[in-house]
């Protein structure tokens, strides 16, 4: 396929899908369901398929064309072919540019379908009418709507244990426009995303990938050669023994450089800024419908701040006519002048000037809403979520599956378990208060998650099946002093299977009987 037909392709079906708006509307009901995940995943392959020829043709690359078609030395050139190489130049330039940009848009849009998809997922599952056996949307679809049984009759099950978050779907970057999107938010929203950010790109201690090189020793003439080489980080104790394997006992080592990787925590760039933007936008939609009521409660006069508000944005992009367009200091002068006489005319200002004093503290209480509730929502939501991921999976599980969160470490090291030492207690309150959302405030949540980390070690090689959510539930409630009950409305799991689960918790770090501690000492070999 030529390279502009392949990135009108692209553009062409990139923007097909930004015409079409997802709908959660009786998202519980089979039919719609399937209908919405079949398409994610229709659109999904399409998306990889591009990819792959994209890539195929050199679009990860777009820029390597141009050093061979670059002018040549000052030397070899005739002065009327500079004119000609330049426009040649910038030719390629605009093409490589063209390739880069859509590749881009391409795997923004495949990273936020694997997220769409992923919640599905967790959300819901079938269960055949005539043998029971369970199956996954993905094992559903390969194998055309039957089960191994012949039936084709099955029933729909809604998995309200799992970890998800369906609202996010419609706000996610799925044509690729995350550009766009970014350059939608208002203030605090672009406060609030880098912070999500910031969450998700927590890298782990720096692991050694390669190490540099810079030698010098004597080659078979005599003569002192220096070379640049690279060792794996097989080698990372003993370079030195390696080196003179290779070169000698008398090669000298003048530089030396370790180079490391640090993986985040969502160790992909598209899939950070994908589930960054959904969450955000989300969490705008949230405060959009809930600031009113918020205010309403914290402010002497509510509807005096929108007097004010209105006041402002009245004069703030207008410009008189006998001023010059120009003239900005005189056109601000203006505009600050007949805001002043506006709120004066209100009796928002005393008669010194100065703005009156239950306003001002009611402008000071709403930014402090701003800044410390609304900008978090975001922040404590997504910990919330991936909190509950990691207490409510299990450790193979994670390998296999990229369910909610695609590139997940499996596990946090301690560095990356630091953004889970914050609880925003006044954000949880004010969801709890004015949402239908469900999440309890858990202090020191990064030492639980190394409970958790710890206590899938010791079970690793155990034939014991645990219920991993109310295993998780259960360890909050062994680690903290959060009722059973909370836990259990906050994870939508019954109380009885929490306790069950505490009781195998104790039974392993506890072991009581010869048996059990054999047992134990069996499984951590």
């Amino acid at each position: 396929m030529e390279e502009s037909v392949l990135v009108n392709k692209a553009e062409k079906y990139l923007k097909e899908i930004s015409k079409d708006s997802i709908r959660l509307d009786n998202i519980d009901n089979f039919g719609n369901f399937k209908s919405l995940y079949f398409k994610l995943d229709d659109r999904l392959n399409f998306l990889q398929d591009l990819k792959d020829d994209m890539d195929a043709q050199g679009y990860t690359t777009p820029f390597t064309s141009l050093s061979r078609y670059g002018t040549k030395s000052v030397a070899e050139v005739a002065l009327d072919e500079v004119g000609e190489n330049s426009r040649h130049n910038q030719i390629f330039r605009m093409k490589a540019n063209a390739k880069k940009n859509i590749l881009d848009r391409v795997k923004s849009a495949i990273d936020s379908h694997k997220i769409a998809i992923g919640h599905l997922k967790q959300f819901g599952y079938v269960k055949c009418d005539s043998c029971y056996k369970k199956y996954s949307m993905d094992e559903y679809r390969r194998n055309d709507s039957k089960c191994s049984c012949g039936s084709e009759s099955f029933t729909f099950k809604i998995n309200k244990e799992a970890t998800h978050r369906l609202e996010i779907i419609p706000y996610l970057p799925l044509s690729g426009n995350y550009m766009v999107l970014m350059s939608q938010f208002s203030n605090y929203g672009r406060e609030s995303l880098k912070k999500v950010l910031n969450i998700l790109k927590q890298e782990r201690k720096g692991v050694v990938k390669t190490i540099s090189l810079v030698i010098r020793f004597k080659d078979d003439n005599n003569r002192l050669v220096r070379k640049n080489i690279t060792l794996d980080s097989e080698y990372v104790n003993n370079y030195e023994e390696e080196v003179r394997r290779i070169y000698g006992n008398s090669v000298r080592i003048e530089v030396l450089r370790f180079h490391r990787t640090k993986p985040a925590i969502i160790d992909d760039k598209h899939a950070r800024t994908a589930l960054a933007i959904a969450y955000v936008r989300y969490c705008e939609h949230i405060i959009l419908n809930i600031k009113d009521d918020i205010l309403k409660r914290r402010l002497s006069d509510f509807k005096r701040i929108n007097i004010y508000d209105e006041i402002l944005s009245e004069f703030e992009n207008q410009t008189p006519d006998f001023i010059d367009k120009y003239d900005v200091d005189a056109i601000e002068a203006w505009r600050e002048s007949m805001i002043q006489k506006k709120l004066n005319s209100y009796g928002f200002m005393d008669n010194f000037g100065n703005m009156v004093r239950s306003l001002k503290r009611d402008l000071k209480i709403r930014d402090n809403i701003y800044k410390n509730i609304f900008v978090n929502i975001a922040s404590s939501l997504i910990l919330w979520d991936m909190f509950r991921y990691y207490l409510t999976t299990s450790n193979n599980s994670r390998k296999i599956e990229s369910g909610p969160f695609p590139y997940i470490r499996v596990e946090l090291d301690r560095e990356q378990r630091k953004v889970f030492q914050t609880t925003y207690t006044k954000v949880i309150s004010t969801l709890n208060d004015f949402t239908d959302i469900k999440i309890i405030p858990v202090y020191e949540m990064d030492l639980l998650l190394y409970e958790k980390f710890k206590f899938e070690k010791q079970i690793k090689n155990s034939n014991i099946k645990f219920n991993h959510v109310a295993l998780g539930a259960g360890l909050i409630h062994e680690n903290s002093d959060i009722e059973l009950e909370e836990i259990s409305n906050a994870f939508n799991i019954n109380e009885s299977k929490i306790k069950k689960e505490i009781k195998n918790i104790n039974h392993i770090k506890n072991p009581k009987s010869d048996k059990s501690k054999k047992f134990l000492d069996l499984i951590k070999k």
